[in-house]
């Protein structure tokens, strides 16, 4: 007897529906759940860019595709379902720190993403990834995605004008009586009461809900909704890698590894490990994961973006019952949907996406309750990669301030012993950094 339903067989052998104990139904809704948690990524990443000189329309297809390749190559090689975009906190490091901090044109920091995600499929290849994972101090861990945290609500604080430059104590607050402040403090709220009830979407919806008022209030111009798609031509295999491996830029490379490397290996295993994938407490077809991730990298840089990395809004498809890569294909499919949607992003100003920065600070800081405060050793690194991301405005140098202080108080203390071989050549490496090129 034929089955009456190809397609429904085919979807069957290609993500174990059954297997996984659910159904095309609810792939479907877990997929669309998840797309609606992070989709605000495709208004806030061009806009962040775009200060580098960028261009937006460019950047905002690049975005797209990447977040599309990476869901597709996640859901159908590795079966996880698993949703992938550019990250958040990367995109900040690669505008704020690399190319408005250090002078490095846009070209030559796409290069440095492109080489860092070669990196890592080399490294996935020989499960090095997971020995440099495993070697680093969780202190440090949750200091570097708490750091970032602040960093990005800095950058939100700055950008809506609630944070400005102060002669007499270098910051302060700013005018908050001015519209576009009102704005971002409604629209943070908004983003906080929606998350507490659950609400699906809670970030995006903030998002057009502070554009359409700034346009009916005149403060912004409103471009439309769907349109054609903008020419990826500005960004499309723009790396510039001359003079990319100096010493400064070899750095660059490094921290895009190295905090793509957490985070993406952090969400891998939380997402799986809610969705009750991980077997024995390991991830199964982790090689392939792992690939999904490092592809993405790679091909996102090609196309015109900062790193692309698995999202922890992944939990909440996962909470809606999603289980197999046939989730990530959904969302997938949702981003190359949304290539229509340019001038809808073209219309969101910078001020409404500054709360959805100032939120997901909110999400990433909060790793920083499972350090070891109580052990002086390890809360003073902790301490100084926090508060060097936002107060140095460099997510690098936040990093290479914990690597350093760690290794010392640890040797200083009688604990060197203690310390992972891998701090140790993190430290040195950053230390002869400074000393030969200065911070």
């Amino acid at each position: 007897m034929t089955n009456p339903n190809p397609s429904a067989g085919l979807l069957e052998r290609l993500f174990k529906l059954s297997e996984n104990k659910t159904t095309f139904r609810t792939e479907i809704l877990a997929g669309l759940t998840t797309f609606l948690t992070m989709c605000y990524i495709i208004i806030v990443n061009p806009l962040i860019l775009s200060e580098t000189g960028m261009d937006h329309g460019a950047v905002f297809v690049a975005t797209c595709l990447a977040a599309a390749i990476g869901c597709l190559v996640m859901g159908v090689v590795a079966n996880y379902p698993i949703a992938l975009a550019p990250g958040m906190g990367l995109n900040a490091y690669f505008t704020y720190s690399v190319c408005l901090g250090m002078g490095v044109e846009w070209q030559t920091a796409l290069a440095a993403v492109f080489v860092s995600g070669l990196v890592f499929i080399a490294i996935s290849m020989f499960k090095i990834r997971e020995a440099i994972v495993n070697a680093i101090p969780m202190s440090l861990k949750f200091a570097i995605g708490g750091g970032i945290g602040l960093f990005l609500a800095l950058v939100a604080l700055k950008n809506s004008g609630i944070i400005v430059a102060n002669q007499a104590t270098l910051v302060g607050l700013g005018d908050l009586k001015q519209p576009t402040v009102l704005l971002t403090l409604l629209g943070f709220f908004l983003t906080v009461i929606m998350h507490h009830y659950k609400v699906r979407g809670a970030i995006i919806i903030s998002i057009l809900a502070v554009t359409g008022i700034a346009t009916a209030l005149g403060l912004n111009e409103f471009k439309g909704v769907v349109g054609t798609i903008p020419s990826i031509a500005p960004t499309f295999m723009q790396m510039n890698f001359e003079n990319l491996f100096s010493a400064s830029l070899v750095g660059v490379i490094f921290v895009f590894f190295l905090v793509d490397l957490f985070d993406s290996t952090g969400t891998l295993v939380g997402v799986s490990h809610r969705a009750g994938l991980l077997k024995d407490g390991k991830l199964p077809r982790l090689k392939k994961a792992l690939f999904a991730d490092s592809t993405a990298i790679v091909a996102g840089a090609a196309l015109g973006t900062s790193s692309t990395t698995p999202y922890i809004e992944s939990s909440a498809g996962v909470a809606a019952g999603g289980r197999t890569g046939l989730t990530a294909v959904v969302v997938g499919l949702l981003f190359l949907a949304c290539l229509f949607l340019a001038p809808l992003a073209q219309s969101v100003p910078g001020f409404a996406t500054a709360p959805a920065l100032l939120f997901v600070g909110v999400l990433m800081i909060q790793g920083i309750t499972n350090i070891e405060w109580d052990d002086i050793t390890e809360a003073v690194p902790a301490f100084l990669t926090i508060v060097f991301m936002p107060f140095a405005y460099s997510i690098a140098d936040g990093i290479a301030m914990g690597f350093i202080s760690y290794a010392l108080v640890k040797l200083f203390t009688g604990k060197a012993r203690t310390v992972p071989y891998m701090v140790w050549i993190i430290a040195v490496l950053w230390v002869i950094k400074f000393v030969a090129f200065g911070g």
